[in-house]
């Protein structure tokens, strides 16, 4: 009995790490850190700074008058004809309403990924570092969505669901999706909004309850971008060719959907805006234009290191407008 299909010239070669590929893991982007190392670091980095939501924040304390619930310069019709033309109070409702759409897109991602980890760890050691914190990043990701969900009933705003079209795909990604797919999925859910907040939490403009809930998802976010950068990285090389342009094409494709569903149009019928117009400024305003890119920069930057942003993938990013 063979084990090997050298010599079927009709079969796809076996998946092996070559010694490039090793050199690679260790080159591409500097050393990457084998996955055990890895995941006991950022194991000792949840230890330190973790936090629970219900306790740390003041969900009791009432709305602040004259401070917004997002930073106006991230709404997305900022300096357009329309925002012109709009009350200060209109501003900051709509603002308001934002903010509920992109946590509500934010719990729709966290659920997401954490059915993705889920599938990752499945195959793998239960009792591996790696497998230990990927655990860990569920829990983390279970308190911000109960966190987020918090914020809007807090906030007054509904919750604004994606639309269903979109809510079915994800159905299908959770079902297809490959590793390198899920963790490219994941940096493209967590990354944008994490500039936001980093742009957020600090600024005395905004509610204290939103700066906490930022505050919180920034430092907890940063151990899973980092853990979702190395395994990706690892995937990108090590991967068969047809994963690796399935990925280039499904994280492309993500990015177009991410970047439609970004902020529910319901928001502005909502704060009694013409829908339509509203849509039509949005899509022709510059600052918008640059807030994403600016946004998705970081991301956009390692995708094209790691060799993701190729081919037809890289023209899906660019009709999403989250890259130049």
């Amino acid at each position: 009995m063979t084990t090997g299909n050298a010599n079927c010239a009709r079969c796809p070669p076996m998946t092996t790490v070559s010694e490039r590929d090793i050199r690679l893991l260790r080159d591409a982007l500097g050393p990457l850190r084998d996955r055990e190392q890895v995941a006991e670091r950022l194991l000792e980095s949840s230890a330190k700074h973790s936090f629970d939501p219900d306790k740390e924040l003041d969900w009791d304390a009432p709305a602040e008058d004259g401070k917004w619930f997002w930073p106006p310069e991230l709404v997305s019709l900022y300096d357009t004809p329309l925002w012109r033309r709009m009350s200060e109070e209109q501003r900051m409702d709509l603002a308001r309403h934002e903010a509920a759409s992109l946590a509500s897109l934010g719990i729709w991602f966290e659920i997401i990924l954490m059915q993705l980890l889920v599938r990752h760890i499945y195959d793998k050691s239960v009792t591996s570092n790696h497998v230990r914190y990927a655990l860990t990043e569920i829990a983390d990701e279970c308190r911000h969505s109960m966190m987020f969900a918090r914020m809007i009933q807090k906030g007054g705003a509904p919750a604004y669901p994606v639309p269903r079209r979109y809510h079915n795909m994800a159905r299908v990604l959770k079902t297809v999706s490959t590793t390198p797919g899920s963790f490219a999925a994941t940096l493209l859910g967590e990354e944008i909004l994490d500039w936001m907040q980093r742009l957020t939490f600090p600024d005395e403009r905004v509610q204290t309850l939103v700066r906490g809930v930022t505050r919180i998802h920034v430092v907890e976010e940063a151990r899973h971008v980092r853990y979702a950068r190395e395994e990706l990285r690892r995937q990108m090389v090590t991967a068969p060719r047809w994963e690796q342009e399935l990925t280039r094409v499904s994280c492309g494709e993500a990015a177009r959907v991410f970047s439609v569903c970004f902020v529910n149009p319901r928001v502005y019928e909502n704060v009694g805006l013409d829908r339509r117009e509203a849509v039509a400024q949005v899509r022709a305003s510059g600052h918008r234009r640059e807030v994403m890119q600016s946004g998705a920069r970081r991301l956009t930057e390692f995708l094209d290191d790691i060799g993701v942003l190729r081919g037809p993938g890289r023209r899906l990013w660019r009709s999403s407008g989250l890259l130049a």
